[in-house]
């Protein structure tokens, strides 16, 4: 399993997932989509951060697509 490490202040989260393999990727996107059901659903409210993470995770996605094939584990 990956980790993330949020509180590395000099790295940012595109710097961070760029050393996940694309199965990693994956399922961090995939937590953070939970999270923002949870948070949703007990806080009533939506974490803005979690659509950042979306959009670097998309963007990481788009850049390996555009290379060749995504290999997936």
């Amino acid at each position: 399993m990956s980790q993330f490490f949020p509180y590395f202040e000099n790295v940012g989260v595109s710097e961070q997932i760029k050393t996940l393999a694309t199965d990693e990727l994956l399922d961090f996107w995939e937590e953070t989509q939970y999270l923002d059901k949870y948070f949703e659903k007990e806080l009533g409210s939506v974490q803005i951060q979690s659509i950042e993470y979306e959009r670097a995770v998309l963007q990481e996605l788009q850049l390996r697509s555009c290379r060749g094939r995504l290999y997936i584990r």
